[in-house]
């Protein structure tokens, strides 16, 4: 008994201290990511201020560019677990991290060039897929400025990724936050010529995002030479050139997770169609509610990308009880502040909707009324959410990516989207059907890949 008690207390400093270096990574990444949705939800709005035509363009060029774009950030971010395990194995090492940043925009670029010739041809390939003709046009022209962004955004998050391996997440915070405001005026600017600026409506939204972009890379590339600790490693120095070994790496991790993350994005794009097959309302309230759980998700999705970093330092030491003891702190900081969030959602449904619906107006009751309902679902489907985030960002960190991408493909698509089509239009409880099928392949997904780490703890990590 005594022994346990010493065993506790000698533990209780290492587990406060990697809770408070978990929050000291998180919270930085957080308000970027919300920062992030901030900006997006700006273009929608003011594209919707321009016409519910420039609005429905935009939306449709987007989701063409979206994907695109994750499947990019995704690979991109497997610099910062290469860049944690070069860490945590030899702190002095200066070289590996340079070489890596490089090979990340050498990778941005690879991914730019043909994206871009790609989204060039938008206005063909919307119009091929069936959708409207003028709709398709506007789309094309939103792309046409939006398509630009793609290199930069690319070339931001690889250095965010890198900063953060180098346990600097600051500037990156700084620069989300500053870019709202520079995005804001943008789309002002250029949607409507405010000041002189010509009246370029969704082609002006576009390059609004673009110039946002770059200016986000600029922060980040200034800090990289005026900081002390990132000065250091000379990120930007040269020779440049093609590392076949490390670019190579980047890729075979990189490329799961990227797919990974474009299986979760697509089965909820699917969701928004089969939810506009049941009825405008519940169309409406499928995205009011989403929106919610959207913004909720940037709580996870920080810490996950903190314990991608964590894992990685304890993976590059070769130290397993740190490498357990990062995945399980992120993991309990996660389902306490999911908790906190499912708690809200089922305490106060009405003045989570109001921020989107005018619950008020009697023409919404029946949107208000089914809102309610999806968010009962999504109070659950949130622990879940955060639950496979967390264990997805920690086997990051051990550089375990292959295995969780097809986990996330069984669950999300084997699972989650044939339960819930089927619980919508084989039963009655059509759009709340869907949302328990989205949950059910949520906690599918939460499930593997807690069980994958679990089966990697055991066998302590490095076998």
């Amino acid at each position: 008994m005594l022994q346990a008690v010493t065993s506790e207390k000698r533990a209780a400093p290492w587990l406060k201290r990697e809770i408070a270096a978990t929050f000291a990574l998180s919270w930085p990444l957080i308000i970027a990511n919300l920062a992030s949705s901030l900006m997006t939800t700006t273009d929608v709005m003011m594209l919707g201020w321009l016409s519910p035509e420039a609005l429905a363009a935009g939306a449709l060029g987007y989701n063409l560019y979206f994907p695109l774009l994750l499947f990019g950030i995704g690979l991109i971010s497997a610099a910062s677990p290469i860049v944690a395990r070069m860490v945590g194995a030899d702190p002095n090492d200066l070289v590996g991290p340079r070489r890596a940043t490089q090979q990340s925009f050498l990778s941005a670029a690879a991914l730019a060039l043909p994206t871009w010739a790609v989204l060039w041809y938008a206005q063909p390939i919307l119009a091929a897929l069936g959708e409207p003709p003028q709709l398709a046009v506007q789309a094309g022209v939103y792309l046409h400025g939006l398509e630009w962004a793609l290199g930069p955004n690319l070339l931001f998050f690889a250095l965010r990724s890198i900063f953060a391996a180098l346990d600097r997440p600051g500037p990156t915070l700084l620069a989300g936050v500053l870019a709202v405001a520079v995005n804001a005026l943008g789309n002002w600017l250029l949607i409507f010529g405010h000041f002189g600026f010509p009246a370029w409506g969704v082609f002006g939204s576009g390059m609004a995002t673009f110039f946002s972009q770059t200016f986000m890379f600029a922060i980040l590339a200034i800090y990289a030479f005026i900081d002390p600790h990132l000065a250091r490693y000379r990120l930007f120095a040269g020779p440049w050139r093609l590392d076949w070994p490390a670019f190579g790496e980047l890729w075979r991790l990189g490329a799961p997770i990227g797919a990974a993350v474009v299986f979760e994005v697509t089965i909820f794009s699917a969701s928004v169609l089969l939810m506009g097959l049941i009825s405008t309302a519940s169309l409406e309230a499928h995205a009011a509610v989403f929106q919610i759980g959207s913004l909720a998700f940037m709580i996870p999705l920080g810490v996950a990308q903190a314990a991608t970093v964590r894992v990685g330092y304890a993976f590059g030491a070769r130290d397993a009880g740190a490498a357990s003891l990062a995945g399980r702190v992120a993991f309990g900081v996660v389902i306490a502040f999911m908790v906190l969030i499912a708690s809200t959602m089922l305490l106060f449904p009405r003045l989570l909707i109001s921020a989107f619906i005018d619950v008020n107006a009697p023409a919404n009751s029946e949107t208000v009324a089914l809102a309610r309902q999806f968010l009962r679902v999504a109070a659950l489907f949130q622990l879940f959410d955060g639950a496979q985030a967390v264990a997805a960002g920690s086997l990051r960190g051990l550089h375990d990516a292959r295995t969780p991408m097809l986990l996330a493909l069984f669950g999300y698509w084997g699972v989650g989207l044939p339960v819930g089509a089927a619980l919508a239009f084989l039963t009655p409880l059509a759009g709340v059907g869907l949302w328990i099928g989205l949950a059910c392949g949520l906690a599918v997904v939460a499930a593997l890949l807690i069980a994958r780490w679990r089966l990697r703890e055991r066998a302590g990590f490095f076998r």
